[in-house]
């Protein structure tokens, strides 16, 4: 079947573990609902699901002799000379403990005649070698053309190798593109971007950011292997010892080469094989589908659905869509050589968003499907409103005045979220805007739609070296609820770079051409637009160090105004995607908690002292799941402080802990990290702790001093 270079390619299912496929009933339906789907094009239909499946666990050799775990999802039932294209996934989140949820995917594709492979990062995981060094290395990179090569020469292989995944293996689907493996032919990319420094959750915006994932990543990269969990000294030397990741992300605080290394924004010509991206109005990966569809030459397609960062199939929030079948019809055309149709269909559909109240929870989001034809879209307009001096929005210039605002570095929780990035759904914005400028539009007379990337012309001064602004859009019910619809930071000193940084010259008057994030939304008849700025958005960016009061000019020079992208009234065009039909589950994996929706710290309190000004936000998360071989649970609590009397004291106390409840012993390991800074550094002190069965095995800690870098 496949070829492994060694025999004892370690199975954690019975030699005879089969998953049947979908009964005969079943099956007659399924094909009656995609022809009935497809009956307007003359194209060949999305293959069926006519095959049973097995699931086998391979090593794959590298160069250098080291060998990747990877499972295998192998179609049964075709001839006894059918080969099959491979769809591979590719990342460090562990494909053993991670089985329960990319089962519903991975069975659906195999179920229709594809070879999924889903491999752990050199170092994570199953697999052996030394934890690689960081996110997307050389190593990861340079391992994944290996791997390409490799499933491509196997004997069920046809030789068509396609990459898909969500998150990081959406973003190595898109590296390893722009490197060419001749075997890779196509990509689909889930929540996933090709810009690393102001797209990522290492600085959004260009401004320092910690949360949840940096301490979780940290703890899943020190777990020895499933299902046996071996600690010995090799385990020592290539995972628990190896340095945390976040001393290198947080000593590269400003754009360069080390973000450059695997970013695409400036590679889109290197990108020649057809790739497919998906996309989440409340995920804060969003931006890349425009520019994808704007900039790649090579065939390309996007959708954007009203999801944070999950796959369309479980979606939260509702509505989700079969997008495993959009996925199988991309596949068939560009690894089966079947013409689906798919490229016949305009190349963008967004699900256009209308009003809802604010969260932070949202169980539905009301909107309806829309295609368009590609990005840009040529019948969208800019409008230009501007802030007025009475602290109205109008299409009219204002008279000319300065407003004056006082930072408040604890201002901004609303406005970041519950997971403390440009995604999820946030809350109702006023606490936030009673600490912004503010502006107001009339009531509006009808209803607008705004579809794209909103920006924001505005003319600042401020009396210290060092400021961010962020600017908000957002909704003002009639009832006074506002719902944010998108906004975006900007660190004053990369005014000129990000590259190359400037301190501020206190007094001095510039400019800021701020784009917000990606979004849609249709106002409704009656409701107000609001326009707002601050200067901080904590726990989400760092506070600048400096006390300080910013200036925003007004007025017919000054041409402060912000620019709405507006989607006249016309006919639509509407996709006809399919509900989800199916979400099959693994037996012996149960899920037994779940704390929050994302799955990452959620921030749960806020308490701040009136008396000086000090503020602490509390993230927290847990999980439980039981899987064959025990029981893992997952505990985490981040504990956000800054201080408006003294901005520059902020810090971030973070405890990760993962417990496995195992036939012959309890493991757990532990992470706890302490962020911190004054006004000429940030300090980092990190721990990590393996106990065993109650008893201490192992301790290491780091500390480092890093200068703040204009942040």
């Amino acid at each position: 079947m496949f070829d492994s270079d060694s025999s004892d390619a370690h199975p954690v299912f019975s030699p005879d573990y089969r998953i049947k496929r979908l009964s005969c009933t079943s099956w007659i339906l399924g094909i009656a609902i995609l022809v009935c789907a497809l009956a307007v094009s003359a194209a060949e239909p999305a293959s069926p699901p006519e095959y049973e499946f097995e699931l086998k666990e391979v090593w794959i050799p590298m160069p250098d002799g080291m060998r990747l775990a990877a499972d295998l999802y192998l179609p049964i039932g075709g001839t006894p000379t059918q080969k099959y294209p491979v769809i591979l996934e590719y990342d460090p989140y562990i494909k053993n403990e991670s089985r329960p949820g990319r089962f519903p995917i991975y069975s659906y594709f195999a179920a229709r005649g594809y070879i999924v492979a889903r491999v752990d990062i050199r170092g994570t995981g199953s697999s052996e070698g030394r934890l690689v060094p960081h996110e997307y290395s050389d190593q990861e990179l340079d391992d994944g053309e290996h791997i390409i090569d490799w499933l491509s020469k196997q004997p069920l292989s046809n030789g068509n190798i396609g990459m898909f995944g969500i998150s990081w293996s959406g973003f190595n689907a898109i590296q390893l593109a722009v490197r060419q493996p001749p075997a890779l032919k196509t990509i689909i990319s889930v929540c996933a971007t090709e810009d690393l420094y102001q797209d990522d959750v290492h600085y959004i915006d260009g401004v320092m950011h910690v949360d949840s994932f940096e301490i979780f990543q940290d703890i899943y990269n020190a777990l020895p292997g499933p299902p046996g969990y071996v600690i010995d000294q090799e385990y020592f030397d290539n995972r628990f010892d190896t340095e945390p990741w976040m001393l290198t992300y947080k000593g590269e605080q400003r754009d360069g080469p080390f973000w450059d290394r695997a970013s695409a924004r400036d590679k889109y010509a290197s990108i020649r094989i057809p790739s497919f991206h998906i996309g989440g109005w409340y995920d804060g990966y969003r931006d890349s589908l425009p520019r994808m569809l704007e900039n790649l030459e090579a065939p390309v397609k996007a959708m954007i659905g009203p999801w944070i960062h999950t796959w369309p199939n479980e979606p939260y929030p509702e509505p989700g869509m079969e997008w495993r079948h959009e996925a199988v019809r991309w596949f068939d055309q560009w690894l089966k050589g079947r013409d689906t149709g798919i490229m016949d269909e305009p190349a963008f559909a967004v699900y256009v968003r209308d009003w809802h109240p604010p969260g932070p929870y949202l169980d539905y989001a009301p909107g309806h499907w829309r295609y368009e034809d590609g990005w840009p879209v040529n019948r969208i307009r800019n409008r230009a409103y501007y802030p007025q001096r009475d602290h109205g929005l109008s299409t009219k210039p204002s008279t000319a005045v300065e407003h004056r605002l006082r930072y408040k570095a604890s201002n901004g929780v609303e406005a970041g979220g519950p997971v403390m990035w440009w995604g999820d759904v946030a809350h109702d914005q006023r606490p936030t805007d009673a600490y912004s400028l503010v502006y107001d539009s009339e009531v509006l007379p009808e209803k607008m739609e705004i579809l794209g990337f909103p920006r924001a012309l505005l003319k600042f001064s401020v009396d210290a070296p060092q400021a961010n602004w962020i600017v908000r859009l957002s909704d003002v019910a009639p009832d006074g609820t506002v719902t944010q619809i998108t906004g975006a930071g900007f660190n004053g000193t990369h005014r000129k770079s990000a590259r190359s940084p400037e301190a501020i010259i206190p007094g001095e008057v510039f400019s800021l051409d701020v784009e917000m994030h990606f979004t849609s939304w249709v106002f409704p008849k009656g409701h107000r637009i609001r326009f707002a700025v601050s200067n901080a958005q904590w726990p989400m960016m760092w506070p600048t160090p400096y006390l300080m009061t910013s200036s925003l000019y007004l007025g017919p020079d000054d041409n402060t105004r912000i620019l709405l992208p507006v989607v006249p009234r016309g006919e639509e065009r509407t996709p006809s995607f399919l509900a989800v039909t199916e979400n099959r589950q693994l037996e012996d994996y149960v899920s037994l908690e779940t704390d929050t929706s994302s799955g990452y710290g959620e921030v749960e309190t806020v308490t701040r002292d009136v008396r000086n000004g000090d503020a602490v936000a509390v993230a927290t998360s847990g999980s439980a799941t039981k899987f064959p071989w025990g029981i893992q649970s997952t505990r985490e609590r981040i504990e956000h402080k800054t201080s408006d009397e003294h901005p520059e004291s902020t810090s971030v106390n973070g405890v990760y802990e993962i417990k496995w409840e195992l036939e012959d012993r309890v493991l757990l390991l532990e992470g706890r990290s302490v962020f911190s800074s004054d006004m000429e550094n940030f300090y980092l002190e990190y721990t990590r702790r393996l106990s065993e069965n109650g008893k201490l095995v192992r301790e290491r800690k780091w500390s480092k001093t890093l200068a703040r870098d204009h942040q």
